[in-house]
């Protein structure tokens, strides 16, 4: 009984003296221009790692932090340091697809897995074992646009609108033309802004000229609150409909008011259709934090993080960065807050999307669209 007790105690002490520190960086906006985006993901993430802050072998789970304030170059400069300096075994984002692609050659050299929250772009993953995504990719995105303009909309004209500094904004807005055109629809004029702009009169006015049924419009909120209060004045009617890039409603709402509502957008998660127990104890336990409803950006947060940990429990005893990349890829029916995770080998997970609109300064549920 004494050797029984003894050898337990040793092999307690000896598996508490193994354990130790694995870090997962995490680069997103913080400040800047979509810093309200970021902000959102280290709330999803901050939550994720409270409910699971340890790995099955005993490990401790470590965040760093990094702001890269939505900028290229800063994006560059935070990876390198998350791997030089900071020693990290994976990397949450960067957030969007622009950073995103800033990350992707740079972890792909260093072998180092990532998974990217709302990179939306199709390239983002492309050709590299070591990039991954929490999101669905535009091509489906544009897709749900398309479908719900078409068919529930019945918005046989649209015009839509392209923000020429996100290759977000290219990849959905040529998503959805090609699927909209195919279904019948007809896309009577692209227009042009810039991330920054203030001022959408000009474009505008030839929206209001050509009378389309529907504004297709992939841009980040900042822009479209803008674009949604001016087109309150000039009168505009038409209905808009965007994609995840609006939904920081903080923003959204604050600038635009009630010319906000009535927007509709395609989104990654919606807590009143929380799609898993994971889901509903997630939400639980972010209204206690933070006394607010979840955005979708902290959803994808928080399932960037638990598809790492995931793949990092899969590891046992030996949790390496060419093991977590690895497994991340044979991610499979993986219980997360915005739904059932799979993950194949191109790094891209198969998932629904749901369709939000803005009322009263809430984003409401309206349907949820499968793969």
């Amino acid at each position: 009984m004494k050797k029984i007790l003894v050898l337990g105690l040793s092999t307690l002490v000896a598996s508490t003296l193994m354990a130790k520190d694995i870090t997962i960086g995490v680069i997103v906006p913080l400040t800047g221009s979509i810093a309200g985006y970021g902000q959102m993901a280290k709330k999803g993430i901050d939550v994720a790692h409270e409910m699971k802050s340890k790995l099955k072998n005993g490990d401790t789970i470590k965040l760093v932090y990094i702001d890269n304030a939505g900028d290229k170059a800063q994006t560059a400069n935070a990876v390198n340091r998350a791997i030089d300096k900071d020693k990290v075994t994976a990397i949450i984002g960067a957030l969007t697809s622009n950073n995103s692609l800033v990350v992707a050659p740079i972890i792909k050299k260093a072998h180092i897995p990532a998974v990217a929250p709302v990179a939306t772009n199709v390239i983002v993953t492309k050709n590299n074992p070591y990039m991954n995504r929490a999101c669905f990719i535009d091509s489906f995105q544009g897709k749900v646009a398309a479908k719900f303009a078409y068919n529930n909309l019945h918005a046989k004209t649209a015009v839509v609108v392209i923000d020429k500094a996100q290759s977000y904004s290219a990849g959905l807005a040529k998503n959805f033309m090609k699927d909209y055109t195919k279904m019948g629809g007809k896309v009577v004029k692209r227009v042009f802004i810039t991330s920054g702009d203030k001022d959408f009169k000009a474009v505008l006015s030839t929206i209001k000229s050509a009378n389309p049924d529907v504004v297709y419009a992939p841009i980040y909120a900042p822009e479209m609150a803008l674009m949604l209060k001016q087109a309150k004045m000039l009168g505009i009617k038409k209905p808009f409909l965007a994609g995840d890039g609006v939904s920081d409603l903080k923003t959204l709402v604050g600038v635009a008011k009630d010319a906000s509502n009535g927007l509709m957008f395609s989104d990654h998660f919606n807590e009143t259709a929380a799609p898993t127990k994971l889901s509903k104890e997630f939400v639980t336990k972010y209204h206690e934090e933070y006394k607010e409803s979840v955005p979708s950006f902290a959803a994808n947060g928080a399932d960037s993080y638990f598809i790492i940990v995931n793949a990092m429990n899969k590891c046992g005893n030996h949790v390496t960065s060419e093991c977590v990349a690895k497994n991340i890829r044979q991610t499979k029916k993986l219980e997360g807050v915005t739904g059932y995770i799979t993950i194949g080998n191109t790094g891209n997970p198969i998932k629904s999307a749901v369709i939000n609109k803005v009322e009263n300064g809430k984003a409401v549920y309206k349907a949820t669209v499968n793969p």
